[in-house]
């Protein structure tokens, strides 16, 4: 029964030569299916991020990735390269040609060269077909789902799913040495054949390894764990020999002059927003304000904040509790009623009905998950707002009893001195005067006490540079 079953998996397959490295490859899905799965996903990925409002930002980026794409194995594809609205550090790609980069990532590049580099490093892996290998080798592992994917077009959304959670592995982790290795090479290569250095991708691994490290300083100091981009590898670029080696190879394609664009990149990106947009809210020590919806909270003090597109949450330095703030749709009926249906509370649970700062509300009591929480409703402008509480058990619950109390009695109607406090940062492109250094930058920083790493980080200049006289710097503002 195996050997049938492993003769079916290898008739279904499609052993084509890879478009990017002549090599054979055994997929199951079409070029018209990479694109399909590409279309479908891209609009998850807009809903989930959102775009970049900035048309003139958008055109440059998406005219740099077609020059990389006219140059690629595949030209044939119909690319799209977008901005999406994220202060991650992050940049990724679809199959069938989608290909995203994060203003925050675009906050660490130095010159239009990096930006080169990464989309191109992010086009080898769709010239190449990284994703469709994974997702090959996915279905292939299950013949059952490869035959229902091709004869059964009525259970092709379940396999849907299992299509994007592969891809979010991906995005998130990368495709593992060899593949990322391979996608800097071809993406070097891309680089070379339209006016690039392809050196340039050993430097844009460099920034974005720099800014891991500085990342992982804070993260000690936070408790955390460190955010890592997926396409950097364990050792920096310097001590990288296979890195070098395939970017070296490039070397053949390259013009006699090749363009880095450093001033024409950072006017482009002068006064791009940086960190929480104002649709997701902004977060100042702890205090979170949403200017759009008109509210404001504070988390306890010294807890790490994440804001998300969908929550914002918190967690506390020992990681044994959390908070969680989020729209629980219309202000219908009492607070108590979207309290128990938010929570699913039965009928006997007691809720206690109550004021917030003059808003109505509502305060229950619970366990969820076997673990003891605390939630409250409260209606504003004709929104209703969840705050969940919840600790690991009864000692850590009581530990923070007070602190969840007070973060939930914190919730407020945004006052207008508030509203200016809720401004977002942006990124701006000064020269730097003889003897500036980046302490005093930091002094003058909305960045916090982590603003002089920071700076360093987004200047390419961590751990220790400084300022030249006349030099352009990114600062935040």
């Amino acid at each position: 029964m195996r050997t049938v079953a492993i003769a079916l998996a290898l008739a279904l397959a499609n052993c084509a030569t890879n478009p990017a490295t002549g090599n054979p490859n055994l997929v199951t899905m079409s070029e018209a299916q990479e694109v399909a799965v590409g279309r479908s996903e891209d609009a998850k990925v807009r809903q989930q991020y959102g775009v970049y409002e900035d048309t003139t930002l958008q055109q440059y980026v998406n005219e740099i990735g077609r020059r990389l794409a006219k140059a690629s194995h595949r030209p044939e594809l119909e690319y799209q390269f977008l901005v999406v609205d994220s202060p991650e550090v992050n940049a990724f790609a679809l199959p069938g040609g989608y290909i995203y980069i994060t203003r925050g990532l675009m906050a660490y590049l130095g010159s239009e060269a990096e930006l080169a580099a990464v989309l191109g490093h992010e086009l080898g892996h769709v010239t190449a077909r990284h994703s469709v290998q994974q997702l090959s080798a996915a279905t292939a592992a299950s013949v059952g789902a490869a035959v229902l994917q091709i004869f059964v077009p009525q259970v092709r959304g379940v396999l849907g799913e299992n299509v994007i959670n592969l891809l979010g592995s991906a995005l998130l982790s990368g495709y593992g040495r060899e593949h990322e290795l391979e996608a800097d090479r071809l993406g070097a290569e891309y680089l070379a054949r339209t006016g690039y250095d392809p050196q340039a991708m050993v430097k844009v691994v460099g920034v974005l390894k720099n800014q891991e490290l500085f990342d992982a300083e804070v993260a000690r100091e936070e408790g955390r764990q460190p955010r890592r981009y997926h396409g950097v590898f364990a050792s920096h670029p310097d001590n990288d020999t296979r890195l070098q080696q395939v970017v070296a190879e490039a070397a053949r394609f390259k013009s006699q002059e090749s363009r880095a664009g450093r001033e024409d990149y950072l006017r482009r990106i002068d006064h791009m927003m940086f960190a929480d947009s104002p649709g997701q809210g902004v977060v100042r020590n702890n205090r979170f304000y949403q200017a759009e919806l008109g509210i404001a909270f504070r988390f306890p003090a010294g807890w790490r904040v994440r804001n998300q597109p969908r929550n914002i949450a918190a967690q506390s330095p020992g990681q044994d509790a959390l908070m969680d703030l989020r729209l629980a749709g219309d202000a219908k009926g009492n607070p108590g009623d979207v309290l128990r249906r938010v929570a699913r509370l039965g009928s006997g649970s007691e809720i206690a009905p109550t004021t917030i700062n003059g808003l109505p509300a509502a305060i229950a009591t619970t366990s969820m998950s076997g673990r003891p929480t605390r939630i409250a409703v409260v209606f504003h402008a004709g929104r209703a707002y969840a705050i969940g509480a919840q600790a690991l058990g009864d000692a850590a619950f009581n530990q923070y009893q007070t602190e969840f109390d007070a973060s939930i009695a914190s919730f407020h109607e945004m006052t207008t001195q508030e509203r200016l406090l809720a401004r977002p940062l942006a990124l701006r492109v000064i020269t730097a005067r003889p003897g500036l250094t980046f302490a005093e930058l930091a002094r003058l920083s909305p960045l916090g006490k982590n603003a002089e790493g920071h700076l360093r980080v987004i200047n390419g200049m961590y751990p220790k540079g400084e300022p030249a006289a006349d030099q352009a710097l990114k600062i935040i503002d």
